[in-house]
């Protein structure tokens, strides 16, 4: 990410050079933030969005990215000298320093699943998570893998449409999909299971640096009564090992409100990852924001989907 760095570092997907690529391709506006007063102790990738009455705001998620230490003054100052408010998803800022610095909390953290791709990735697998790897190993299914076409028609996306409106959540529009392809060729690697010569689940996984992030699946009644998304994953797994990827970030997970979904993540060997929360920057309000301890989830919601590509 740093200038005088390599282009390969581990960082996460929204911070990343493949992604700065992508948003510009859609038509975002974006940039690349150097943090630091007297020396560059980090650096941002920014969206920009305009908005009636209130004019632009800037995104920083799951950012920013520093030399060594989180350097939440430097990111105070940097921001200060923007003129507009800063809207910022935090890695891994301590909540406290954020608070001195002038942030308001606006929204709670949440916690991914991070898998770090050692050389024997199955002897971190929970028991019964291998064991269902095992049974769909002995099944009629064939994995293949392919890299992803620029296709809005494409099967998957299609599928993932269709599942969203059944089930009433939210993601990257398919044009990302789409987008990140374009942008970045080569670095979208999609694996399919294939039954009897058709396709019975899908997982589409996006490469940047040294890093990959899952970012859709879809799997049909025969593939999920065929563990088929578990198979699917430990191949991916098993595949970006061996191509360099060090982490594989598996996106958030809930234990309450989605338990399943987050056993199947973390009994791939995944840590659980919290992540620093949703918080607000302006100049203005920075002296209010050091001696308040909001919480405004509602707010927050709202304003992080209007930053949806």
């Amino acid at each position: 990410m740093f200038d005088a760095a390599p282009t390969d570092a581990c960082v996460p997907l929204q911070q990343s050079d493949a992604f700065l690529r992508t948003m510009r391709l859609m038509g975002v506006s974006v940039e690349k933030l150097s943090l630091g007063q007297d020396a560059v102790s980090g650096q941002a990738v920014m969206q920009l969005r305009r908005f009636p009455l209130i004019g632009p705001v800037g995104m920083i998620s799951r950012g920013p990215i520093w030399r060594s230490m989180p350097d939440v003054q430097a990111l105070a100052h940097s921001l200060s000298g923007l003129g507009k408010p800063v809207l910022l998803n935090a890695e891994d800022a301590a909540p406290q320093d954020l608070c001195r610095a002038g942030f308001l909390n606006l929204m709670s953290e949440t916690t991914i699943a991070r898998l770090h791709l050692g050389p024997d990735l199955r002897a971190q697998m929970h028991q019964k998570w291998r064991n269902r790897l095992r049974k769909a190993e002995t099944l009629p299914l064939r994995v293949k893998s392919v890299a992803f076409p620029p296709d809005p028609g494409h099967w998957l996306l299609q599928a993932e449409i269709k599942q969203r409106q059944i089930r009433k959540y939210r993601g990257w529009p398919p044009a990302f999909a789409v987008a990140f392809t374009k942008a970045n060729r080569g670095q979208a690697k999609l694996f399919v299971a294939m039954s009897k010569r058709q396709p019975v689940a899908g997982m589409l996984f996006l490469k940047h640096g040294r890093m990959a992030t899952y970012h859709l699946g879809h799997s049909t009644p025969m593939g999920r009564a065929m563990n088929a998304h578990t198979l699917l994953l430990a191949h991916a797994a098993e595949f970006l090992a061996r191509t360099g990827i060090e982490v594989l970030d598996l996106g958030a997970i809930d234990t309450e409100r989605a338990p399943g979904l987050a056993r199947f993540k973390l009994g791939t060997g995944a840590q659980a990852h919290k992540l620093g929360g949703t918080w607000l920057y302006t100049r203005k309000l920075a002296p209010i924001a050091r001696g308040l301890q909001a919480q405004l989830p509602s707010a927050a919601a709202r304003i992080s989907r209007m930053f949806a590509p």
